[in-house]
């Protein structure tokens, strides 16, 4: 899996990339959030956060300016049933990640039905199923409502995103925090997994 790019900008349009990484180019496929965001221009030195979406007839890379936008992308396209990484791009590409957020938490589906590409349907879909199905939405109301560090918060997210429930995704982070209330959120990420797994 390809995780992470940086190299040289080979060609830039605003919807794709060519990354030049010690001699070999890569096509990455990058959302309007992401281009506006790094104003790529040919010759320039670049870092992305990718993705490797394959498929039977096709392996295709896409590329974010931050974590928040990858783990968004991912989010969507497991987590919400006929998602495909083209719909993920385009909510990328029409709404910044903490203004999706707000409209999921908020059930603001007329804001999401305004992205293109993406109708009333589809909208009700995303904000039902990333509030009923894995709790995502309670963590980021949570987060918006309460003092808790933007790192446990995140952490506790990137446990819901790989699979575990929020209430013992949110112990484990308490666990480690309590612990050491002055943990990097890497740390914290590992120590609630080792939490999780023992």
């Amino acid at each position: 899996m390809i995780a992470r790019l940086r190299g040289r900008v080979l060609e830039a349009l605003p919807n794709r990339l060519v990354v030049d990484v010690n001699g070999v180019g890569y096509l990455v496929h990058v959302p309007l959030s992401t281009y506006d965001q790094l104003n790529p221009v040919e010759g320039d030195g670049i870092d992305l956060r990718t993705h490797l979406h394959i498929r039977e007839t096709a392996q295709t890379l896409y590329g974010f300016s931050s974590d928040a936008e990858r783990d968004m992308f991912l989010l969507l396209i497991d987590r919400v049933s006929g998602i495909g990484p083209a719909i993920a791009m385009a909510v990328l590409s029409g709404m910044p990640v903490e203004h999706f957020k707000a409209a999921v938490v908020e059930n603001d589906v007329a804001s999401l039905s305004k992205i293109k590409g993406l109708g009333k349907k589809t909208a009700e879909r995303i904000v039902l199923e990333l509030k009923d199905k894995v709790g995502v939405a309670d963590g980021w109301k949570a987060a918006s409502e309460s003092v808790v560090p933007s790192a446990a918060n995140d952490a506790q997210l990137a446990l819901i995103g790989l699979g575990y429930k929020q209430a013992e995704a949110g112990k484990a982070v308490k666990a480690v925090c309590a612990a050491d209330p002055n943990v990097s959120a890497e740390d914290l990420l590992r120590g609630a997994l080792r939490m999780l797994n023992s």
